[in-house]
């Protein structure tokens, strides 16, 4: 009889769960279910009470509805048996983190404290911590902390350290009344085992944590407040566990709102980006892995250390076992294709692609396939929500060069796709100039499947052969992975990873090659690409961050 596994995949917008025949690899039933709350940016649920510049919160009521309402979807629309699911793993968009009390519930809950905003999660995309993760860098540079090496020498508004400092600075009540500050990803395994087991990969990608060296120590915190010199020992934790590790069983709480077993193993969480490594088929170094979406994730495995200026993590076990993951990634991509279509076609396009039956996105992607390299005369930043990778700075903005009163929305648009080609060969080459080979590109998420122009642009740009998970859940499916590891061999899952991937995880026949004339245009827009990165980016000009503080 078939055995399945589960993967939790919460996403910004969404969560989604997705079974798994781990024997096959068939994925036979998925469900989604958007977030009541969705991205809280403006003013708290049910008040008026706003929010500032940069703010990013969630409803942690929301992802509990997920396993209420998603869970036994999939099991009714597949018609699978709970005792025929022998594993759960969690992957959770990160960082993304909440205040919690003794008994594991968020302060937001409280009637007391519903009505601040450091009480609710911070979502991964709240850059309102930017001055204290500038600080923190500063601090930890001067005081030439090793750990600053392994995140390429910045540090993320986007990571825990930075948003507690904020909740500190800003609302001290809330950092008093907080026993913990956790990861949703960590919160939501704590929900389902009763167990807190925090993981490797978020502690050490997003709250510098090492596997040999632990966190930074009490002196450094205390240089940066006297309030956080025991923030590790009074607000985190310093067991730390493996992703894929076993966090323990559903308890009969759970399983009552889930409709799965009592007792069913569950992994320790892992970052989205990150599960869907082995849900590319990627087990090994030399490959990179593209996580398409509003964003795009790099990921990529190899069996050395190297300390990259710009690229901001390098775990050791932090994607498998027995490797070092590397992470680097750009803020906005199909983010910023959304914001042009919404914001600046004109009324013509719109009908035009009513008559033909299409989107206004297929209209744009139809007349931009037409166009040659170069043919648009436009060079654009890939800047739109700040930079991730290698400039770390979320007050950086998109640009485009080359605008007349002749230029097309298509003209626009592909320059924009190009962007962010650019962009990622920005972090491939530096991987490449300091030692860390990639051979090729694998890509995973929304767009690889449904935007060929796209790819092909992609190749062209970094020219570099791109082969495309078989699976449109990559993250969901690796998620699932990890569960069937929980599970262990004994209980009908795995052992390891490589043998999870062997069986549960393919990749489409259909690869993209690099069109060697279209290599050649792009090489000399890249030269170019790179001069107005430096000149913007590295200090040169910061006319960005004038603009930015300027407006306000």
């Amino acid at each position: 009889m078939s055995k399945y596994a589960l993967g939790l995949d919460f996403g910004t917008l969404n969560g989604r769960a997705l079974l798994v025949d781990v024997h096959t690899g068939e994925e036979v039933g998925t469900s989604v279910y958007a977030y009541s709350c969705g991205v809280i940016d403006k003013s708290l649920p049910g008040s008026d009470i706003e929010l500032g510049l940069d703010w990013a919160l969630q409803n942690p009521a929301d992802y509990i509805e997920v396993l209420e309402h998603a869970v036994p979807d999939v099991l009714q629309l597949s018609g699978v048996s709970p005792e025929d699911v022998i594993g759960i793993g969690v992957d959770f968009t990160s960082s993304t983190i909440l205040p919690i009390d003794e008994e594991g519930v968020p302060l937001c809950m409280y009637d007391q404290w519903k009505g601040h905003p450091h009480s609710w999660v911070k979502l991964w995309k709240h850059h309102a911590a930017e001055p204290h993760a500038n600080r923190l860098r500063d601090i930890a540079s001067m005081r030439k902390e090793k750990f600053i090496s392994r995140y390429g020498g910045k540090v993320s508004s986007e990571w825990m350290l930075p948003k507690i400092w904020q909740v500190l600075e800003e609302a001290p009540e809330i950092y008093k009344a907080a026993h913990r500050f956790i990861e949703a990803g960590d919160w939501i395994v704590l929900q389902m085992t009763g167990k807190e087991r925090r993981s490797s990969c978020n502690a050490g990608y997003k709250a510098i944590w090492d596997k040999r060296e632990g966190y930074p120590s009490p002196d450094f915190f205390a240089a940066l407040s006297p309030d956080l010199k025991d923030v590790v020992r009074k607000k985190l934790s310093t067991d730390i566990y493996p992703a894929g590790s076993r966090a323990g069983g559903l308890t009969s709480y759970m399983a009552q709102k889930t409709g799965l077993k009592t007792g069913t193993p569950v992994a320790v969480g892992i970052i989205d980006a990150h599960a869907a490594v082995p849900g590319s088929t990627v087990t090994g170094p030399g490959k990179m892995v593209l996580i398409m979406g509003t964003s795009t994730c790099h990921m990529l495995l190899d069996s050395s250390q190297k300390f990259i200026k710009g690229i901001p993590g390098v775990v050791e076990d932090g994607i498998l076992p027995g490797y070092f993951g590397y992470e680097a990634g750009q803020a906005a991509v199909g983010d910023s294709f959304d914001w042009f279509v919404s914001n600046f076609t004109p009324g013509f396009y719109e009908k035009e692609a009513l008559e033909k039956g299409i989107t206004i996105y297929d209209l744009l992607e139809e007349k931009a396939c037409r166009l040659k390299p170069g043919e648009n005369g436009l060079l654009a930043l890939d800047w739109w929500n700040g930079n991730r990778s290698i400039l770390n700075n979320a007050n950086l903005s998109g640009m485009i060069l080359g605008l007349n009163l002749n230029t097309k929305p298509e003209e626009v648009f592909r320059a924009m796709i190009e962007a962010t080609a650019f962009g990622t060969r920005m972090i491939i080459d530096t991987f490449v100039e300091n030692g860390v080979e990639i051979e090729e590109l694998y890509a995973c998420g929304g767009m690889p499947h449904k935007d060929r122009m796209l790819m092909q642009i992609y190749a062209d740009v970094t020219g570099r052969q791109i082969r495309v998970a078989a699976s449109r859940q990559a993250s969901a499916l690796g998620a699932a992975m990890f569960g069937a590891l929980a599970a262990g061999s004994d209980g009908g899952g795995y052992d390891s990873i490589e043998d999870a991937v062997a069986r549960m995880a393919s990749i489409e026949e259909k690869r993209y090659e690099p069109i060697p004339e279209n290599v050649s245009i792009y090489n000399r827009l890249f030269d170019e690409f790179r001069k107005l990165h430096d000149y913007f980016g590295r200090g040169e000009n910061p006319v960005m961050e004038f603009l930015k503080a300027a407006k306000f």
